[in-house]
């Protein structure tokens, strides 16, 4: 079957109804893109003043309508696009703000010819037009046309003289039509003539078998009708049936409207004998010879009238199965590009994960040559200032005086204070040197209730009465990991939530409790760790760095931006993925974050473990 190729879209003319108008429509600007030819107004009420102009001269190919909020309504406007004729044959698309079923079912009464979310991928909405056109081009040419060419009537007579009859005159006999009127004034017109009024090309032959093996029963200016005049009960006569018949039925079977076999019997066969014989050969249907010609004219008009009408219904049909191909193939292209869209973000989603873990992997060399290096010189420098203290505590005796006793003191205070700020050196030593050396911790079988019950005691000091910690612990109790994976990674991530809790405004902090919510759940062979809040959340711009070392959003001294960098290396060194999201999509005041940390697993005859990414399988 073939589809009617369309043409080039960027020669397509638009029309634009969009309420943010020509100069913030991203609608707009997305057709401009693609090089199409739109026209854009803000008001229903002035796009239907140039549509009116612009149809006259055919200068519409679709129409595409927002979801309007001032004046005229989209549905109405889509309505009065369709009340005017010559916009019949022009697809309107509605772009609507709510994707509800109400709303679709108010686009599709309004008579709207698709409709689509305006938030919904340029992609998308470049082919949801391209199929519209399409269909609008393969209606346009499937239109059906006034048939110039009216029924051909055969007259078949028998032959008078068969050895007279000689077959390749029958091509000539087609072409001549054979005038049968009246030559004497006053007479009623034959039944030729009638016929021929109506338009009809009336051609007569003498019957032979012969005549049936030609090519012009088939095609375009094949009989509609034959007539068998003179038809009696003889072999030779219910033969030539038979055989027409046959060719008739080879016509039906290629999916051609077969032609109908009227026959003209004598009126006292017709009314005294059987005529049962006549059907069995094939014959369509019978009349008698003295019927009026008036009323074998009507006859043969109805015959004719039938054909037509199959004829049409068969186009029609043939129309509609097209139309419903060509749907079924933009389906096919909208499923595609839903899956390409799809396919395209899980690969950029991968392609990030894979350059951030091996940004993390440098990271670790790096940080690990540092800490060795700032380790060595902080040991001697936290030993010598101890060594300064006791020597001033031995030296008590001596400076008893008021200055001295006054320079002392001052002394022991700022060894106090190096002391302090050295502890703070070798605690982010610590965390560096844990941050590289990730991938070496012990696997053994975990309670995880346990851990985290551990964690949150730790903890306690930093929750005070605001916070609330809530567990719904449905996955498995015992898990072989690293023992780093609740000790480091889960308590991180709540340490995290408090601090986001704990800094909300004052006034925010009264209108709720502090809520953190930690959950486990295992389904499909995958190990899911979820901690939510209803914190102040992460901002969008800030999300994608939240795992890059150094990295942080607190107040200088308060974070050292290397807690979720271990939580990162952490899941990753157990061959998992950690996102986070808003608790509360689009919640203007504390949407919350919500870290959720999934891990291949599989059972083994100890438990659930997870899978070990560098050495598969890990053996419990």
């Amino acid at each position: 079957m073939q589809i009617i190729p369309m043409p080039d879209v960027k020669d397509a003319k638009l029309l634009l109804v969009d309420p943010d108008g020509p100069e913030r429509s991203r609608v707009l600007a997305l057709l401009q893109q693609r090089g199409m030819d739109v026209t854009c107004r803000e008001s229903a009420e002035e796009m239907l003043n140039i549509l009116e102009a612009r149809s006259r001269e055919g200068a519409v190919d679709l129409v595409v309508c927002r979801s309007l909020y001032k004046g005229m309504s989209a549905g109405q406007f889509v309505h009065r696009v369709k009340e005017a004729p010559i916009m019949q044959g022009v697809p309107v698309l509605m772009l609507t703000d709510d994707s509800s079923p109400s709303v679709e079912l108010e686009s599709f009464e309004s008579g709207a010819d698709a409709y689509l979310s305006s938030t919904a991928h340029a992609d998308l909405l470049f082919l949801r037009i391209k199929t519209l056109l399409q269909l609008a081009a393969e209606k346009r040419s499937f239109q059906l046309k006034p048939k110039k060419k009216l029924a051909r009537v055969v007259f078949v007579r028998p032959p008078a003289d068969e050895a007279a009859f000689d077959v390749e005159s029958i091509p000539a006999a087609l072409a001549a039509f054979e005038d049968e009127t009246s030559e004497e004034d006053g007479e009623a017109p034959s039944l030729g003539e009638l016929l021929w009024r109506d338009g009809h090309t009336v051609t007569t032959l003498m019957r032979s078998n012969e005549l049936l093996d030609g090519g012009w029963l088939t095609g375009r200016d094949g009989p509609d009708c034959i007539v068998l005049e003179d038809l009696d009960d003889s072999e030779d006569a219910l033969t030539f049936c038979t055989l027409l018949n046959a060719r008739r039925a080879a016509l039906k079977e290629q999916g051609e409207i077969p032609f109908s076999i009227l026959g003209i019997v004598p009126e006292e066969h017709f009314r005294e004998r059987s005529c049962a014989a006549f059907f069995e050969a094939g014959v369509s249907d019978l009349v008698p010879s003295d019927s009026p010609p008036s009323v074998l004219a009507l006859h043969i008009r109805a015959v004719v009238r039938s054909r037509r009408e199959r004829e049409l219904f068969m186009q029609r049909e043939r129309e509609r199965q097209q139309s419903v191909v060509a749907l079924e193939t933009a389906r096919a292209e909208t499923q595609l590009a839903e899956a390409r869209a799809e396919a395209n973000r899980e690969f950029v989603q991968a392609q990030f994960r894979l350059v951030h873990t091996a940004k993390m992997a440098s990271l670790g060399e790096l940080v690990a040559g540092i800490a060795h290096e700032i380790n060595n010189p902080l040991a001697f420098t936290l030993g010598h200032a101890e060594t300064v203290k006791r020597c001033l505590a031995s030296l008590e005796a001596v400076l008893q005086l008021d200055d001295n006793k006054r320079h002392a003191a001052r002394a022991m205070a700022r060894i106090e204070s190096m002391k302090t700020g050295l502890r703070r050196i070798q605690e982010l030593v610590v965390r560096l040197r844990r941050f590289s050396r990730l991938e070496e911790g012990t696997w053994r079988s975990v309670d995880t209730r346990e851990a985290i019950d551990t964690g949150l005691a730790l903890l306690a000091h930093r929750l005070g009465k605001d916070v609330r910690v809530e567990c719904r612990l449905e996955a498995p109790q015992y898990l072989v990991c690293q023992e780093e994976l609740f000790h480091q990674a889960v308590m991180n991530i709540i340490g995290n939530s408090v601090d986001a809790i704990n800094e909300m405004p004052e006034e925010e902090k009264d209108s709720q409790t502090g809520l953190i919510l930690v959950e486990t759940f295992l389904q499909d062979n995958v190990y899911e760790i979820v901690i939510s809040d209803n914190g102040s959340g992460i901002e969008e711009k800030v999300r994608e760095r939240i795992f890059d070392p150094f990295f942080t959003t607190k107040a200088q001294g308060k974070g050292t931006g290397l807690g979720l960098s271990i939580v990162h290396g952490v899941v990753d060194a157990h061959g998992g993925t950690i996102d986070v999201y808003e608790t509360t999509p689009g919640a203007q005041k504390n949407p919350g974050a919500c870290f959720k940390i999934r891990l291949p697993v599989h059972e083994t005859s100890d438990g659930w473990a997870v899978k070990d990414p560098n050495k598969g399988a890990k053996a419990v």
